[in-house]
């Protein structure tokens, strides 16, 4: 699993004028089962997101196409971490990876 962390390298109005592009680009995401969870740092600095299991050339490939890196408004970096507890919520997404 991973957790990517976009840190906002522009002002918040150029964000927030692509926060609509971005948010169609998360919503793709969620649709083809990439994403787990998402959010807004609570700082507004940036944003937080929780992915499935999968290659890391697949996650960078679908960073790849976020707005706000494309636009250069964000940067992001990818922790890479393997889930050795869960709660309910997600323990048979741990029980297919310790399988």
């Amino acid at each position: 699993m991973y957790v990517v962390l976009l840190t906002y390298t522009a002002p918040l109005p150029e964000i927030d004028y692509a926060l609509p592009d971005h948010a169609e680009w998360l919503s793709r995401q969620f649709e083809l089962g990439r994403l787990l969870a998402s959010g807004r740092r609570a700082d507004h600095r940036g944003e937080v997101l929780l992915s499935r299991p999968m290659s890391l050339g697949t996650l960078e490939a679908a960073l790849a196409g976020d707005p706000l890196l494309l636009r250069h408004l964000a940067h992001h970096e990818v922790i890479e971490f393997s889930a050795t507890r869960t709660g309910p919520e997600l323990r048979a997404i741990n029980e297919a990876l310790a399988g």
